[in-house]
């Protein structure tokens, strides 16, 4: 497997969402990783890029995570929609995916597949873990990128630069979100990159070292 992918990162007002567009160079196709609110330029930077994407993977069901995948499955119709086996009804539900309370209404189109721990995808030259990480959302997980050097984690909303994900929404906990932390993300190699669904990207060891909400120094 190639080492050196290219990850960009494309961030969607108004939330500040971080989406993530991954590729290995000589190959056609890429992966998404939750498509924001401005999926605009999330397809004209596949598009710049003479890219496919061949799937959409979702951390969780929350609407900054999801609103972005009507376009790019209009777009691109064969490309396979993923998502936590414990968020996939979120993906239909504005309540659930909490729009409804901003007067939206978002609806994503229906999963294509759904992932549970443990499981590896292979696709588009990446070799992807699943490990379930809730406390933010109930079904939440975050997508290892095993084979790199570093360790790539798209982590969505679970462990930001010096902070954590919400946990004040209706099937949140902090307990919960800090045992994933500790037991699902801590154990990683501290030079693992974790790429957030909001903000900067960051290391497990500099957050076990200094993150004030769930460190262990």
């Amino acid at each position: 497997m190639p080492n050196s992918p290219t990850i960009l990162r494309i961030v969607s007002i108004p939330f500040d969402e971080n989406t993530y567009l991954a590729y290995f160079a000589g190959r056609s196709d890429c992966l998404v990783f939750d498509p924001g609110m401005q999926p605009d330029k999330i397809v004209a930077e596949i598009e710049q890029r003479q890219l496919t994407p061949a799937a959409i993977l979702c951390t969780h069901g929350h609407a900054d995570h999801i609103a972005g995948n009507e376009a790019l499955k209009q777009r691109w119709p064969e490309c396979l929609l993923i998502i936590g086996a414990g968020d996939e009804a979120k993906l239909t539900d504005p309540v659930a995916n909490l729009s409804a309370g901003f007067g939206v209404n978002l609806l994503s189109p229906p999963a294509d597949q759904v992932v549970s721990e443990g499981e590896v995808l292979e696709l588009a030259g990446f070799r992807l873990e699943v490990r379930e990480t809730p406390g933010h959302s109930s079904g939440h997980v975050v997508f290892l990128a095993s084979g790199l050097s570093p360790l790539q984690v798209f982590g969505g909303d679970v462990l930001f630069a010096g902070s954590v994900g919400r946990t004040d929404f209706p099937d949140c906990s902090f307990e919960v979100l800090k045992r994933s932390i500790h037991e699902k993300l801590f154990p990683l190699p501290d030079d693992s990159i974790v790429l957030p669904g909001h903000g900067p990207a960051t290391t497990i060891g500099a957050e076990k070292q200094a993150n004030p909400f769930v460190g262990l120094a």
